[in-house]
């Protein structure tokens, strides 16, 4: 029998300590090969082309062109999936994050006493993920082009436009669209094209649920503020929610939608392996607002978000999963389909014109009292 197939790795760090710490972490197991190293970006750039490896650790804090500089070039000419592996991603959220955004699968902080064999401590983390990528669908992630709104619903659209606060959008009985998107890995990079897309008078109020540790949310949350048109903010406990606002789920918590529209949010044991966990929101957003509920299950690994689809199609709401060719990871659009809750399978370009699409037509219908 032929023997299975190694994990090719490109090692990217500034240190040559570290790169052979690195380096003899991951040749002890079997499955990994590491077939390069290089001391900055620009060294990167170069070996992804010409060694093709199935994975790159990607530092970030490097002389000359740093690993953000280079994740960029790479994910937008010779795209290879990248594992971040920096003390970045322990003192700043905002510059991991910023790598995910342009494309980069997951990554892993090292520790905090730097550069000694204490990374011998994230030895399972760091394999682990590094298998995890390896299988990922890579995209030419970082080249953003902004999303193009559609024409969906030109009466709303007028209406808003005659002066009229987003909160005047929700239906005379104060029933509005619910939109409940779940996302884990390439989540960021997907939101990043995904979010511009809604528009500031977005009849509906939308929760996004993105599995990322809780110190990361906020600065998440911020991030898509400064590309978005409709308001953002990270969800608080208490808080009403209200159409024409997208509402980020704390990476620390659980989050449900009460039967009065409130926010409640709670820092529980992890459910099902997850918190947050999208099939709670989903659930709860299904009890709330029934058939006024569009879920959207985009790019992750695992199931998260397949209970919370049946609960929201069984209470007459529509739900989208984003396709296997523009996923990063097909596991949480793949389990969600599995389910038969899905009414539709749509490449990430065409899910805002369907929520849209949707949003509209349950608004119009609840203004007519029909809902």
């Amino acid at each position: 029998m032929a023997s299975e197939k190694r994990i090719r790795v490109l090692i990217v760090d500034d240190s040559a300590f570290m790169r052979k710490v690195l380096q003899s972490i991951l040749i002890a197991d079997p499955q990994i090969e590491v077939v390069g190293e290089a001391r900055d970006g620009k060294a990167a750039v170069s070996q992804a082309e010409s060694l093709k490896p199935d994975v790159i650790t990607m530092d970030i804090n490097m002389p000359g062109m740093d690993g953000l500089q280079a994740t960029e070039v790479i994910m937008s000419t010779n795209p290879r999936p990248i594992l971040i592996v920096s003390s970045e991603s322990r003192e700043g959220a905002g510059t991991t994050l910023k790598a995910l955004e342009l494309g980069a699968i997951d990554f892993v902080a090292k520790p905090s006493g730097g550069i000694d064999l204490d990374m011998n401590t994230v030895r399972d983390e760091l394999t682990r993920k590094l298998k995890m990528a390896a299988k990922v669908r890579v995209v030419r992630t970082a080249t953003r082009s902004k999303p193009q709104r559609t024409a969906a619903a030109p009466a709303a659209r007028a209406e808003a436009a005659n002066g009229n606060k987003p909160a005047e959008t929700a239906a005379p009985s104060g029933r509005f669209p619910l939109v409940m998107i779940a996302c884990s890995t390439g989540g960021p990079a997907t939101l990043m094209k995904l979010v511009p897309a809604f528009a500031k008078d977005f009849p509906g109020a939308v929760v996004i649920v993105q599995h990322l540790p809780g110190t990361f949310t906020g600065q998440f949350s911020q991030q898509l503020a400064e590309i978005a048109t409709i308001g953002v903010k990270e969800a608080t406990h208490g808080e009403a929610l209200r159409p024409g606002m997208l509402y980020v789920c704390p990476g620390s918590h659980h989050l449900r939608v009460s039967s009065s529209g409130r926010i409640g949010l709670d820092d529980g044991e992890r459910i099902a392996g997850y918190r947050p966990c999208a099939d709670v929101a989903l659930e709860s957003a299904a009890a709330h607002a029934g058939a006024m509920t569009v879920a959207v299950v985009l790019t992750g690994m695992g199931n998260d978000g397949a209970r919370g689809v049946r609960a929201i199609k069984k209470a007459g709401g529509y739900v989208i999963a984003q396709d296997e060719a523009s996923s990063v990871i097909f596991g949480m659009p793949a389990e969600a389909i599995k389910t038969g809750a899905v009414d539709e399978v749509l490449p990430l370009e065409n899910i805002y014109s369907a929520i849209e699409k949707r949003v509209f037509q349950v608004a119009s219908v609840a203004k007519a009292g029909a809902v």
